[in-house]
């Protein structure tokens, strides 16, 4: 009767422990690949903010009606070693056209779309769908200035202003730590002797690529709505500035089944920030933003019963106490060569009980309350690493010049380096791939070039060799980034 018994109990044990080993061994590792797409696709975002083409709105009051349109063309080439040392090629060509009509500066109406190819190397896409091709609309707005359509239509001018913008365009919120996402929905912009009043609301585009990398098509289907506001004012040369930023998860019906467990998905998240920036003496300009996070989010579907055996456990919403801060200076010598010196510091808190500093899958335990800061900005962590800021420490050294502005050919010529340095804020705590609990993550130097050749032709390139810790990192292999491209406008 025992013997019976023992044999079932074992045999049930033994399943068990099969269900939970194939569960780990079949949805983690795809986990970090999930979230070395995640960071390609960041990547890919902040490199189109920094090289591409800027078509400005502003319009000078004189002109009645204003029509532009235009366009470029950017093949670029992209290498870079991921978390586990594997290189991936990619050829990428962006053919970009762009509308705008003004009406005397106080109705502006613009549009911009991109049409992508991406041509990997062979079984090299983050993804495993291959080579792509796909249109996106990157800007569709109107705007309105109060300001300008009295000018024009009345002939008076009023000390404040008023701006309301409604659409899809990217909103930089303050340093860039908590927003700098492309959203669409409605901007509202007061301004009156020195003091300033930013509203926003709004939804993010349903391809954007989301922070937690183990919800389903979290790179292609994403819905999170921001509804914020920003009070700043002006003291002397400094702006200071506090603000109220909520994050509305609206992703909460997806789940993920992972053999016998379920996770589901809800995380809403509120940034209080305050900060300012300015010049301090005539050669020194700074910038910092200081934020606490509040909110709930979902805690981890399962809980870990010795080795790589999991055990599904029902999620409980827990609480969100988070922090981060981003400061950066420039010295500026005002030589001809338009030299400049700078320094940054970031950091952001982690969670001990988490896994993964960014996911929901393997994030925050039940019963405890979330220490990980995570948000939607974009501050430079590195090229060749590039980790979500989360758990981390970041101190960057830059140094960037125009090193021959005399002559013709190359006067429009940048070249620039970064050197940055790496570690956990908590050693034992996680960041957004695996490490031991160690503080010291690594070092990274970047270089960059940035040379307008001519009017319509520009040449951007970017270099980065991370360096990591082999007694931190758990895979410590040198990673490198390359990245050149060319637009050409028309």
């Amino acid at each position: 009767m025992k013997q019976g018994m023992h044999a079932r109990f074992t045999a049930r044990q033994i399943w068990s422990a099969f269900a939970c080993v194939l569960v780990t061994v079949c949805f983690s590792q795809p986990t970090w690949a999930q979230v070395e797409l995640e960071r390609f696709e960041r990547r890919l975002e902040q490199i189109q903010r920094e090289t591409r083409l800027q078509v400005g709105h502003d319009v000078p009051l004189g002109q009645q009606l204003l029509v532009d349109y235009g366009g470029y063309f950017s093949p670029s080439y992209l290498s870079l070693d991921d978390v586990s040392g594997h290189n991936h090629g990619l050829r990428q060509y962006d053919l970009v056209g762009y509308g705008r009509l003004n009406l005397g500066g106080a109705h502006e109406f613009f549009a911009r779309g991109r049409f992508t190819a991406q041509d990997f190397n062979t079984g090299d896409s983050f993804d495993g769908r291959g080579d792509r091709l796909f249109p996106v609309v990157e800007r569709l707005f109107y705007r309105f200035d109060l300001q300008r359509y009295l000018a024009m239509s009345e002939g008076r001018l009023i000390s404040g202003d008023l701006s309301i913008q409604g659409g899809r365009d990217l909103v930089y919120w303050a340093n860039g730590l908590v927003l700098a996402r492309v959203l669409d929905g409605v901007v509202a912009d007061a301004k009156y002797e020195g003091f300033g009043l930013k509203l926003v609301a709004g939804v993010t585009p349903h391809d954007s690529v989301d922070f937690d990398s183990s919800r389903p098509d979290f790179f292609k289907h994403t819905h999170r709505g921001f509804f914020g506001g920003m009070f700043s004012t002006t003291i002397g040369t400094h702006h200071p500035y506090a603000y109220l930023m909520a994050q509305e998860d609206f992703n909460h019906n997806e789940t993920l089944e992972a053999g016998t467990t379920t996770t589901r998905f809800d995380y809403n998240s509120v940034y209080l920030g305050f900060g300012s920036s300015g010049n301090l003496g005539d050669r020194l300009v700074y910038g910092s933003e200081f934020v606490l996070e509040g909110g709930r989010g979902l805690s981890n579907s399962f809980v870990r019963n010795g080795g790589n055996l999991v055990h599904p456990i029902a999620q409980t919403h827990e609480t969100i106490e988070a922090f981060a801060g981003d400061v950066r200076i420039d010295y500026l010598p005002t030589d001809v060569h338009r030299s400049r010196l700078g320094m940054e510091f970031i950091f952001a808190s982690g969670d001990r009980d988490r896994e993964n500093s960014t996911n929901t899958y393997q994030g925050n335990a039940s019963g405890s309350a979330d220490h990980g800061f995570n948000a939607f900005g974009a501050v430079n962590t590195g090229l060749a690493f590039f980790p979500n800021v989360s758990n981390l420490l970041v101190l960057r050294f830059s140094a960037s010049t125009f090193p021959l502005p005399d002559n013709s050919l190359f006067q429009h010529l940048q070249t620039g380096v970064d050197f940055s340095i790496f570690q956990k804020l908590t050693r034992n705590a996680p960041i957004d791939e695996p490490t031991f609990n160690r503080r010291f993550l690594g070092v990274e130097p970047d270089l960059f070039v940035n040379w307008q050749i001519s009017s319509d032709v520009t040449f951007a390139f970017r270099y980065g060799l991370f360096l990591p810790s082999a007694r931190t990192l758990v895979h410590s292999e040198d990673r490198t980034f390359v990245y050149a491209g060319l637009t050409f406008a028309f």
